[in-house]
């Protein structure tokens, strides 16, 4: 399709959300405070090998500096259903609030991590910081996951895996929240058919 003259716009916050991004609960707990959930909107992998998820956190952020702290963090993806919990996560500040018990979220004792997970999130990924770039407003957190966790009843046929049409995670698209839809097509598809 011809595409028509496309208009120069400045770098504006909504205009840095063009591509879908996955939105997250980010659960963290300090050396001595108590657990803590920050939603954030810029999530995604890095790396296979090692297996790395990135994610950028405002500079500012309380949950960084718990982060910073003990080292290690668990990326929650929510779904859909959880938009109203997942946008008060990231509305209140976690030094005054207690985000597990005052949003009605469960903290699980994770395995590989001292920083609780979400229980319900559907998927969640236990992660210790690889490393930490700070970027200007944002610094990019990049952990390594150790774990993954995924319910029984959202796996796929061969039980090794997600299974897309049974969950529907949350994404955000220009400051909104989007679902992630129907699938369209699967990865190297062009290739195979020629």
């Amino acid at each position: 399709p011809i595409m028509t003259e496309k208009k120069a716009l400045p770098p504006t916050w909504r205009n840095l959300w063009p591509l879908p991004a996955t939105t997250v609960l980010v659960s963290c707990v300090g050396k001595t405070s108590r657990p803590n959930i920050i939603t954030i909107g810029g999530c995604g992998i890095a790396s296979s090998k090692p297996p790395l998820i990135s994610l950028a956190i405002g500079a500012g952020q309380y949950s960084l500096k718990l982060i910073k702290e003990t080292g290690d963090f668990v990326v929650n993806v929510p779904s859909c259903t959880q938009v109203d919990v997942t946008d008060w996560c990231g509305s209140v500040s976690g030094k005054r609030t207690d985000k597990f018990a005052e949003g009605g979220l469960t903290p699980g004792r994770s395995d590989k991590v001292k920083a609780p997970y979400v229980a319900e999130c559907p998927v969640n990924y236990e992660c210790k910081v690889w490393k930490i770039v700070h970027c200007g407003s944002h610094d990019l957190v990049l952990g390594e996951i150790l774990q993954v966790r995924i319910p029984s009843d959202a796996l796929n046929e061969a039980g090794d895996g997600l299974d897309p049409a049974k969950f529907d995670p949350l994404v955000s698209l220009q400051l909104e929240y989007r679902s992630l839809g129907r699938k369209v097509g699967t990865w190297a598809q062009a290739r195979k058919a020629r």
